[in-house]
């Protein structure tokens, strides 16, 4: 299926997101209704649960859910596991390295708490976490990381997107800078995973969980390790299968599988993972470009629309860093409000933005969304405009 039959069929479009018929879905940057598809790849492998031992060609699905994420992120398989929220792959590779007292952190302190707290849970083990400052929200640019770094500084933590204004950092440039000096990079990639091209070639570390960009199910994710950086991150949480080959449980002889597979230490929601799997076959299907494409004009048209309107635009002005997230405010209207007028006058689910006392709307806008529900967002806030 390619992108311009879904958008040109709105009988194919419902039918393969069923939230459209009801609603205009503008809140993926938050949680992602679930395509049609992939609810019933994660309903065939519960019921066929029902039918015999669950983890009756698990293995299988496990192996080719892991290949099919490291397609996407340019990664050998053995570079990835499947290890749940992205909290938890942050905090695999925060708490797995070996830290030094005096060995610096520099983090990015607006940034998603998902991708702040781990680090800066590391000040009780003797690390400095520097936080990054910034002229506007999100606006990390290769200088200002470059500006920011000391002798000391062991690792750079940052999200490829910033969850709220929708800057999107150059992350290639920014890790051909860390490992120029030696630096360690992780990524928080849920904000473009699925939505832009987010290749591993200059990062070290990734995590993303699949229920923003990637249209799957909560809670399962996908965790980067770079190959000769897998015995850098200990594992924290060890199993069974941690273990590389079979149980020995008469001599208790344990060796770490020697690829990422080290950080899966229990057993997986096979339903999820066969969720997840049905969600990265179609994207891969219809092409991250091409989504990137579609993805963008949407928002540029926004953005040009809410330009008409002398609405105050919060999301960034360059081109270059612009994704699918347009966040803006209305100074005659408190975003609780403004959210719910949009939802309950023209059906638009957006996401009220507080965090910072911004008091302000995000749209995110996906593979799905159209001219028209673009349309909608700008009559939804000329109305509000005069109230």
């Amino acid at each position: 299926m390619k992108l311009p039959g879904l958008q040109n069929n709105e009988a194919l479009r419902q039918r393969e997101f069923p939230v459209c018929a009801g609603k205009v879905y503008l809140a993926h940057a938050g949680v992602s209704p679930l395509p049609a598809r992939v609810t019933q790849a994660i309903h065939e492998a519960a019921s066929s649960a029902g039918l015999d031992d669950q983890e009756v060609g698990f293995g299988d699905l496990l192996r080719t859910t892991r290949a099919r994420a490291a397609k996407m992120l340019g990664a050998d398989t053995g570079e990835v596991a499947l290890i749940g929220p992205t909290t938890t792959g942050l905090s695999a590779v925060a708490s797995g390295l070996d830290w030094k007292v005096g060995d610096e952190v520099l983090v990015y302190q607006d940034d998603f708490p998902a991708n702040v707290y781990p680090w800066l849970s590391l000040e009780k083990r003797g690390v400095t976490v520097n936080r990054l400052k910034t002229s506007a929200l999100g606006q990390i640019t290769p200088e200002l990381v470059l500006e920011q770094l000391t002798d000391q500084t062991r690792l750079v933590a940052l999200a490829s997107c910033h969850f709220v204004s929708g800057w999107r950092i150059d992350h290639d440039a920014i890790g051909r800078v860390l490992r120029a000096r030696d630096i360690l990079f992780c990524l928080d990639a849920i904000q473009t995973l699925g939505a832009f091209p987010t290749t591993v070639e200059h990062v070290d570390f990734l995590a993303a969980d699949s229920h923003k960009w990637l249209l799957g199910p909560k809670g399962t994710g996908l965790l980067y390790v770079r190959e000769d950086a897998l015995d850098l991150i200990r594992a924290t949480y060890i199993g069974a299968y941690s273990n590389d080959g079979p149980f020995d449980l008469a001599t208790g002889q344990f060796q770490f599988h020697p690829s990422a597979q080290r950080y899966e230490y229990g057993t997986l929601n096979g339903a999820f993972v066969a969720g997840l799997g049905a969600a990265l076959t179609w994207l891969e299907g219809f092409g991250l470009d091409a989504i990137y494409h579609h993805d963008r004009a949407l928002a540029d048209l926004l953005r040009a629309g809410l330009e008409k309107l002398d609405v105050e635009i919060l999301s960034p002005d360059e081109p270059e860093s612009r994704s699918a997230i347009v966040t803006f405010r209305l100074d005659n209207m408190p975003y609780t409000k403004l959210e719910s007028f949009m939802m309950k006058n023209y059906s638009l689910r957006v996401r009220g933005i507080y965090e910072g006392g911004l008091n302000a709307i995000r749209v995110s806008l996906h593979l799905y969304n159209t001219a028209a529900d673009v349309k909608r967002v700008l009559e939804a806030v000329e109305e509000a405009k005069t109230m």
